[in-house]
């Protein structure tokens, strides 16, 4: 595993995510948050900016998908109840 995903404590990003089960967008958002300005050269913030700027785009995934499936369950519920 790259040293860009582990910590000082030995621990990496992928054990956390599979420890917490999460999905595909919530692993990649932590993935791409704890990479973040550990990956490049120190002096290239665009890399750190590009990783956080993933978690970002994950995460909005994420956020879209929560949202369209709440309204899918409003609308079924809605529907049961007529």
């Amino acid at each position: 595993m790259s040293l860009h995903y582990k910590t000082d404590q030995g621990i990496e990003v992928i054990d956390v995510v599979q420890a917490y089960r999460l999905n595909f967008n919530r692993g990649n958002i932590i993935k791409y948050v704890c990479r973040a300005g550990k990956k490049g050269f120190e002096y290239l913030k665009s890399n750190e900016i590009q990783d956080l700027e993933k978690a970002l785009d994950y995460l909005q995934h994420e956020i879209k998908y929560l949202r369209e499936e709440q309204n899918r369950v409003i609308k079924s519920r809605e529907k049961q109840d007529k």
